[in-house]
């Protein structure tokens, strides 16, 4: 555990040595900046756009992130901003789309006197947050799309101000590339500097060495089954969000696509469909939060690989049940390694549950916009619909800031089967070792759904591969109740779960106690919010196995 903790500490400290000082030889040579007479197209935004959002900024008022801003009609750059999630909004002005609601010479006006604002406090200064990569990142492909609104009716001095500064975020994006994290920041930079070659005139190779680097991007990040390395089900909706436009400003333009542009989106598609609930959400596994079903369906709607949803991804390692109306997803796999885990949850053998326009059992999800606590207390194993064994989590996080959030130790392996019983039901089995270097026990889960879709049934058991341990192990198995189900106990060992439009399914664990406690909910779309759960209590060598049903009633 420590030789890999250190490693990944000499790595972080390396990379952000090599970073300052690509930084430090940007700012010598930034007057050989030469801005574009022009930009050639303004691609496509595919995200959700909120006439509301566009009336309150036009008012003086920023909703982001969570949080109001009262500007009073000046700039938000001139305020001290209420939380760091929100200066990652304001910095990386993907708000701009709301302002497309509507083509007024005010809206307009509004975004520009913002942007102006932006490039005299921050334009020149290469730090803090409105330098981070992934913050310019999305802040290039913002200014690029929305280009046409900033623009309009803009002055000579303004638009030559506009297009040089984002000549200078390329290059610094260009520069700062081989020093950004893996994973999705540095797929983002390689989308934006690939938007940016087509957008902006460029030398053919520029174009075509962005081209190469963003099919590098697709052949290490993006699985074989589509997952992405992350294992984050929402990762590759937001890559595709800005995918699909670059696809189509390619094809508009007429240049040569890069080469796994299409076949890595086609391939991506299907680990979405593989994802997405009953509901229409995705499911909520290592860093997931919540979807607006519009942007989900926006995507949709340039699928042409539909079909069913596989059984299972073997790369991404999960598991997908479903008959009838109802869908059962379980992770079945390792935390990703190193650097690429500093989203990842302790939620091995965690499952979810939805049936018609519900989602009955869930984890309990990443929010949106909250300080690191929260953070990392929906990163627990607690936080899932799994085991956890002596209030531990089965994977242990980096407890120094230098690597915050990275994955240092926990699950090593994770053993599936799956088959199909003689009578129908679709049967997997599952262990993981998360706990064994800890407490000398597995935990092994099974979970099984009929050919109707009717009954869901889950047995959890301990097991000591050495057969025995040196003190008592204590274990609770939690599920976590979506906050729009409704728990009522009807005796010790039975919870009526019933969704708003009546909908009931029946818990149950014969022998068992199963109580229901207060829950939090994290990804909720409005924030935080309280929730449900069962639990049910067990412990090794006393008890080592519970068994647990859900069978739907109407």
């Amino acid at each position: 555990m420590w030789s890999g903790f250190s490693t990944l500490y000499v790595g972080e400290a390396w990379r952000r040595t090599l970073c300052r000082g690509a930084i430090l030889r940007l700012r010598l040579f930034r007057h050989t900046i030469h801005a574009p007479e022009r930009l050639i197209v303004a691609p496509t935004d595919l995200r959700a756009v909120d006439p509301h959002v566009a009336e309150e900024i036009l008012n003086g008022r920023f909703p982001l992130a969570g949080r109001l801003l009262e500007t009073g009609g000046k700039s938000p750059f001139n305020f001290s901003l209420p939380s760091r999630s929100f200066a990652l909004r304001l910095h990386s002005f993907g708000w701009l789309r709301h302002m497309r609601t509507k083509k007024s010479d005010l809206h307009s006006s509004v975004a520009r006197s913002i942007v102006n604002n932006w490039l005299s406090l921050h334009g020149g200064r290469i730090e803090g947050i409105a330098w981070e990569i992934d913050v310019t990142a999305q802040r290039v492909i913002a200014w690029l799309s929305h280009s046409p609104v900033v623009l309009h009716n803009a002055d000579r001095g303004f638009y030559r101000r506009f297009l040089r500064s984002l000549a200078f975020q390329v290059r610094f994006l260009r520069r700062i590339a081989k020093y950004a994290p893996p994973g999705e920041v540095r797929f983002r930079l390689r989308i934006a500097l690939a938007m940016a070659s087509i957008a902006m005139p460029t030398r053919a190779g520029a174009l075509r060495r962005a081209a190469e680097a963003l099919d590098h991007e697709f052949d290490s990040q993006i699985l074989p089954d589509g997952g992405h390395v992350s294992r984050n089900p929402r990762t590759g909706l937001e890559l595709l969000l800005d995918l699909l436009p670059l696809r189509q400003t390619y094809v508009n333009l007429g240049h040569d696509l890069p080469q796994k542009l299409i076949s890595g989106i086609d391939r991506m598609y299907p680990a979405l469909r593989f994802f997405r609930h009953q509901d229409g959400d995705l499911a909520l596994f290592n860093g997931a939060t919540s979807t607006l079903a519009t942007e989900l369906m926006s995507l949709l709607r340039y699928d042409e690989t539909a079909g069913d949803p596989f059984k299972a991804m073997p790369h991404s390692r999960y598991q997908r049940l479903a008959a009838g109306r109802t869908v059962v997803i379980a992770d079945t796999g390792l935390p990703p390694a190193g650097n690429l885990s500093r989203t990842a949850h302790a939620g091995c053998l965690s499952f979810e549950m939805s049936s018609g326009r519900h989602r009955f059992i869930v984890n309990s999800g990443s929010p949106k916009f909250a300080g690191r606590r929260y953070v990392q207390i929906a990163r627990t194993t607690a936080a899932h619909s799994t085991v956890t064994v002596n209030d531990t989590s089965s994977s242990r996080f980096a407890p120094s800031d230098f690597i915050a959030n990275v994955i240092t130790d926990g699950v090593k392996t994770v053993s599936v089967d799956r088959a199909l019983a003689d009578d129908g039901r679709d049967v997997i089995k599952a262990s993981h070792d998360g706990y064994l270097n800890a407490f000398g026990v597995l935990h092994e889960r099974e979970l099984t759904l009929n050919a109707t879709g009717l009954i869901v049934t889950g047995c959890d058991r301990l097991v000591a591969p050495e057969g025995k341990v040196d003190d008592a192990v204590r274990a609770v198995a939690r599920f976590h109740a979506h906050p729009s189900i409704n728990l009522k106990p009807l005796d010790k060992e039975s919870v009526m779960m019933t969704a708003p439009d009546g909908e009931t399914w029946l818990f149950s664990s014969p022998g068992n106690e199963v109580l229901i406690g207060e829950d939090v909910f994290f990804a909720d779309a409005s924030g935080i919010c309280g929730s449900d759960l069962m639990e049910i209590a067990f412990s090794y060598p006393d008890r080592p196995e519970i068994r647990w049903f859900l069978s739907r009633k109407s």
